[in-house]
Formats: C-alpha cells, structure tokens, sequence
C-alpha cells in the first residue's frame, strides 16, 4: 500500500530569533515493512543529517539569520507492506527499553490499575499486552485538549483522558513494570475512517523475540496504515522537532500532516 505524507511545523514569535537549532526526526526510515519510494525535507536552511543512539535519522538544523517565522516541511511517498511480524531488535539492546524516565515513571495508581494483569502478561505476553491494551482506552478514553505535551505517564492517568501521546506513556510505564522492555514510536497513521490522526504515536513491546506495535489510542496492532519516523524511550527521544533559540519572545505554533493513499509523482 503506497501512502503520500505530507507534514508542515510552523512556528511564529513577536519577536526577532537571532539563534535557532532545531532537531529534526521526520525522515521515515526503510524497514521490513517500510520501503521509501521518495522523502524530501523543505526546510528554511542547510540540515545536517545524522543518526542518533537508537538508529532513528535525524537532520539538525541552525538558523543564524534573524526571522519571525519558521517553517519545516516534510513530504514523501511511502510503500508499507502489512505485515504483523514485528521488527528486529536494531543497534540497541532490547533490555535499554526497561528504564523508566519521567515520562513514563510508575505512580500507586498506575500499579493499582495495571496489578491484575501481572499473570496474564507472564503467561501470555503478547494477549496479556493486548488485554492491557484494552482495559487502559476503557480507563483513559481519547480526549483532546486534556493533557499537555509534558505531561508524565502518572499525571495523564491521573485526568483520566488522553491523546495517543499520553496512551503511549502509561503503557510503556505499565510494560516496563511488569518486566516487559517497551519503546515509544512517533509517526503517522492512516487511516479511511479517520483521517485526522495522521501525525500518531504508539507503543512497542519485546514479545517473542521482536517488537510488536500496540495502538492504545486505537485498540488494535500497530501494523496495518502506521508509518513509523523514530523511537526511544519517551516522546523526548523520537519527537519530530525539538529545538532551542535566543530571542523570539512567545511563540506559536502549529503542525498539520495528511496521509492519504494512492500512487504520487514527486515535486
């Protein structure tokens, strides 16, 4: 299945940035189930590329020039094959992905809820996996405009909705308690019946020797429309942009991506 993304950041400031650098993770990598047919980078300057600890490639950016706006654009065809074996261990060792960070750290309710499963996942850790899966969209429904983006495993849990970025968290945390090494996925999703979820997030967990996706948000596997750009242990680590900048006084910002199917001639 060919799929056209197209991915556009934009930020602006009332005031002059003198300085910029921006850290970019949106070039899909080729994968057993991702074939790159074409991907290009519109960005405001030249982009250093390089790969970081975890294998995901990444571009920094720097803008020395003073500006009020800046735009990054990202834009490719991407040829998924459907498939549901997984993904291979890659550069670092599966056993990293059992750290907890801030992000994904275990509070007394997160044991409460995810405690009843401990059998189940030792038993039988990839349907344990999915029943956990399900029981937390159940206790923590999708709602936007609840959580913040820096918001931890405990304190999304805690308000009881979330995005796919807050679903992600707490089931790393609840993985990752219960012995199972999990890793966070940025990327996009595909999808006919919703197709503004397109900029997505998922989880990853060691079963069987591979990395099985596990879409919270969406209760199902991650294999099926979901195009895979980084991972690490937390959003911090496989986040499209981060940046830092001197100058700009309050910024705005704002991020649209569309994944449609079909066969596209490149620009």
């Amino acid at each position: 299945m060919k799929l056209q993304v197209f991915h556009e950041t934009s930020y602006r400031y009332d005031q002059l940035i003198r300085r910029s650098i921006q850290m970019l993770r949106m070039t899909p990598p080729k994968t057993q189930r991702q074939h790159i047919v074409h991907w290009q980078l519109d960005l405001p300057g030249k982009a250093t590329p390089w790969t970081d600890a975890y294998g995901n490639l990444c571009h920094c950016l720097v803008l020395e020039s003073a500006t009020q706006d800046i735009v990054l654009r990202a834009r490719g065809v991407v040829d998924l094959l459907e498939s549901d074996q997984g993904e291979p261990e890659g550069p670092v060792p599966h056993t990293v992905y059992l750290r907890p960070t801030a992000l994904t750290s275990v509070d007394p309710a997160i044991q409460q809820f995810i405690d009843p499963f401990k059998a189940t996942v030792k038993s039988r850790p990839y349907m344990g996996l999915h029943d956990v899966m399900l029981a937390l969209l159940e206790r923590m429904p999708y709602e936007t405009g609840i959580t913040h983006v820096g918001d931890s495993a405990a304190q999304s849990f805690g308000k009881g909705k979330g995005v796919c970025q807050d679903h992600t968290h707490v089931f790393l945390a609840c993985a990752r308690y219960l012995g199972v090494p999990a890793r966070y996925v940025s990327g996009y999703l595909h999808s006919a019946q919703n197709e503004q979820v397109a900029s997505h997030a998922w989880a990853e967990a060691w079963v069987g020797g591979r990395w099985i996706g596990y879409d919270v948000s969406n209760s199902s596997d991650a294999d099926h429309g979901h195009i895979r750009l980084a991972h690490g242990l937390d959003y911090e680590d496989a986040s499209p942009v981060r940046g830092m900048r001197i100058g700009g006084g309050k910024e705005t910002m704002h991020s649209y991506a569309k994944v449609e199917s079909g066969i596209y001639d490149q620009q």
